[in-house]
């Protein structure tokens, strides 16, 4: 696996890549089971895999957890040799930004930016999209692979990628799970053991929806209002609990189907997130 820092070292590679299919990886390091099955995905979807590591300030407001987010550079390179990826691209801050992050062009999505996870982390679809867009026009990959435990951040970069006409199919990959069903997260490593033990109720309340939704063959808001009293009993500092549309993440309508649960809370000091999708014309 080559590894590179610079923006140069990238594109002398690229050039080098002669017609092959490019599949791309973004990544903020600390690198898990849920990470490499994106990798696994990369692998099936093209001829070579690019991972970049990247721990992206923009996405980060002054009261999170920039400075003491996990970083594992040593262990995250053995993972992806094993794996067999072909470039880690791996920049500083400088390389990204060289102007300051204060001056960097920025890319937002509108709307859907705004909402869940948005409205919390107002600053964070903004930052997201900003590093995905200028990654995707360093790498040039044919397709990209993200994760659907952030089930937002992937409608955000589908919807970015479709809006400036950028040519990359953008593919999801099921959250991968923990046995007793917590969704991997790298912020997982902030939860002490008491913590640990909690943080599994996300998913069972999560289920518990899908249940409700299931039986009754329709979404109604009385699921989500007994979801976050539940989570709030569970030990959560509820953010929310919503059942939106797959497509687009805005409230269901009558005949809508094709469902998403979403939960985000905080145990202590670390906010965790998951969603189900729900399918209800499959109910039964």
């Amino acid at each position: 696996m080559l590894q590179v820092s610079t923006i140069s070292e990238l594109r002398q590679w690229r050039n080098q890549c002669n017609g092959k299919r490019i599949a791309f990886v973004p990544t903020m390091g600390n690198l898990h089971e849920g990470h490499l099955a994106l990798v696994r995905e990369a692998k099936k979807q093209a001829d070579v895999v690019v991972v970049s590591i990247f721990v992206n300030p923009l996405q980060f407001a002054a009261n999170e957890d920039l400075a003491s987010y996990p970083r594992t550079p040593e262990d995250d390179a053995s993972a992806l040799i094993k794996e067999g990826v072909d470039l880690l691209f791996r920049p500083g801050v400088d390389e990204m930004y060289p102007r300051g992050r204060d001056a960097q062009t920025i890319v937002e999505v509108p709307v859907l930016s705004n909402v869940l996870c948005g409205a919390s982390r107002p600053r964070f679809f903004r930052g997201v999209a900003t590093v995905v867009c200028r990654l995707f026009n360093l790498v040039q990959p044919h397709v990209t692979v993200f994760g659907k435990k952030d089930y937002q951040q992937l409608m955000v970069i589908r919807l970015m990628t479709e809006d400036l006409g950028l040519p990359i199919e953008v593919v999801g990959v099921d959250t991968v799970r923990e046995a007793d069903g917590l969704a991997m997260s790298s912020r997982n490593n902030y939860l002490d053991e008491s913590q640990r033990q909690q943080a599994i109720e996300l998913y069972r309340i999560l289920t518990a929806i899908q249940d409700c939704l299931l039986e009754k063959d329709v979404y109604h808001s009385s699921c989500e209002q007994a979801a976050l009293l539940q989570l709030a009993q569970a030990g959560f500092r509820p953010d929310y609990i919503s059942v939106r549309r797959q497509s687009d993440l805005e409230l269901p309508q009558a005949d809508d189907t094709a469902l998403v649960i979403l939960a985000a809370g905080w145990l202590g000091k670390t906010r965790l997130i998951d969603n189900l999708e729900v399918n209800l014309n499959l109910a039964g």
